[in-house]
């Protein structure tokens, strides 16, 4: 995963490629949860914030395109 500084430099697709992996290991983590496999739960809440702060990142490049589009 890139750094904050790094996250407005990724197209929209590494964006969306990172949202996909990032769900795909935050049903992982919930899934080992369950079964009280995990040793770390505080990843669970780091996930999420990577998620909503990727998504950030890929709205503000797609308001950005929309702007220059208009």
């Amino acid at each position: 995963m890139a750094k904050n500084s790094n996250l407005s430099e990724l197209t929209e697709a590494e964006l969306e490629k990172e949202i996909r992996d990032a769900e795909t290991d935050l049903v992982s983590l919930r899934l080992r949860k369950q079964t009280g496999q995990v040793e770390k739960p505080h990843q669970l809440k780091e996930l999420r914030r990577k998620i909503a702060r990727l998504k950030t990142y890929l709205n503000q490049k797609k308001r950005a395109e929309e702007v220059q589009a208009a």
